[in-house]
C-alpha cells in the first residue's frame, strides 16, 4: 500500500498540481494587493472615497448603530455594501487574471510561432543530389 502511495503521489501530474495550486495561491496573494493597495485606492481617489463596506439595511428595530461593526453587534443587517465590495473586488481581480492569461497566451504564441530551421541534409543525401545533378547533365 505504501507503494502504490509512493506511485501516486510522485506520478508527474500530483506533482504537476501541487506546484500549480502552489505558484497559484501565490500569484492570488499579488493580485488581491494589486487590487487592494493599488486599484481600490485610485478608485476610492476618484469617487471621492467612496467606501460602500459600511452600508447596510437593519433588519431588527435594535440596530442603531452608524458603522456595519457595531451594527452586526445590535443585531440583524443586511450587509449589501459590503457584498458590493466583495462583488466589485473579484471583478476586478477576475479582469486582472484575464488580461495576464491573455499575455502569457500571447508570449507564448509568439515563442511557438518562429518557424523551426529545416535540418539540414545528411551527407550521404548531398552525394546522392550531387551525383542526380551529374547524371542529367
Amino acid at each position: 500500500m505504501l507503494e502504490d502511495f509512493k506511485k501516486f503521489a510522485l506520478r508527474g501530474n500530483a506533482v504537476d498540481l501541487a506546484v500549480g495550486v502552489i505558484i497559484g495561491a501565490a500569484f492570488g496573494a499579488i493580485v488581491n494587493s494589486l487590487v487592494g493597495d493599488i486599484i481600490m485606492p485610485i478608485i476610492g481617489a476618484i469617487t471621492g472615497g467612496l467606501d460602500f463596506s459600511n452600508y447596510f439595511i437593519p433588519l431588527s428595530s435594535k440596530v442603531t448603530a452608524s458603522t456595519l461593526a457595531d451594527a452586526k453587534k445590535q443585531g440583524a443587517v443586511l450587509a449589501w455594501g459590503s457584498f458590493l465590495t466583495i462583488v466589485l473586488d473579484f471583478l476586478i481581480i477576475a479582469w486582472v487574471l484575464f488580461l495576464a492569461i491573455r499575455a502569457l497566451a500571447r508570449l507564448q504564441k509568439t515563442e511557438t510561432a518562429k518557424p523551426a530551421e529545416p535540418p539540414k541534409p545528411s551527407r550521404e543525401v548531398e552525394l546522392l543530389t550531387e551525383i542526380r545533378d551529374l547524371l542529367k547533365k
